[in-house]
């Protein structure tokens, strides 16, 4: 029953997703090939685990199901050829904990990282972020669809894995 549960909240997400596509394919190609975009997060997902089901089920409107609506909020990962900057929320069991409460949530700049993107049949893509000046990431794998709509995979050395649901967009330019 909690699987079902699980596949129509997903279902769910996909559709109220496609109805805020920012990207269409050609901007989606150019922006990859460019290696310069925004994955901006909408939805966590921790690693299915009892004590953040518990957790969920207590939240107001909580189904415990484990997604983790982040609407209006400004999580991202930012990614040029020469940096990956995240600033993204962390849910889930960590196997070391920090004494420095900044330190919460998967809070990164790279200026040193390995970056592959793989184009896949249909059009998606398959993007591997290897950071290796960030002290907890070991990888980000980033499955982008032809419309720009993104799962990011983090995993890290000290806390479970954790996927975020999004969308790709071009980076707004800074006002000089």
């Amino acid at each position: 029953m909690k699987t079902i549960k699980n596949m129509l909240a997903f279902a769910a997400l996909l559709i109220t997703t496609q109805l805020y596509a920012q990207t269409d394919k050609e901007t989606t190609i150019k922006i990859i090939n460019a290696q310069h975009y925004v994955f901006n997060a909408s939805s966590a997902m921790p690693m299915a685990n009892a004590d953040v089901n518990r957790v969920m089920s207590r939240m107001p409107g909580g189904n415990g199901s484990g997604m983790i609506q982040l609407t209006g909020s400004q999580y991202q990962l930012v990614v040029t050829k020469d940096s990956i900057e995240a600033y993204l929320p962390y849910y889930g069991r960590a196997y070391t904990a920090s004494m420095n409460p900044d330190d919460s949530g998967i809070k990164f700049k790279s200026k040193d990282f390995k970056y592959k993107a793989d184009k896949k049949k249909k059009g998606s893509w398959v993007i591997t972020i290897t950071p290796k000046d960030a002290k907890d990431t070991q990888s980000m794998v980033l499955n982008v669809s032809q419309n720009g709509y993104a799962t990011l995979s983090v995993n890290s050395n000290n806390r479970q894995p954790i996927s975020f649901n999004g969308y790709l967009t071009e980076p707004k330019e800074k006002k000089k």
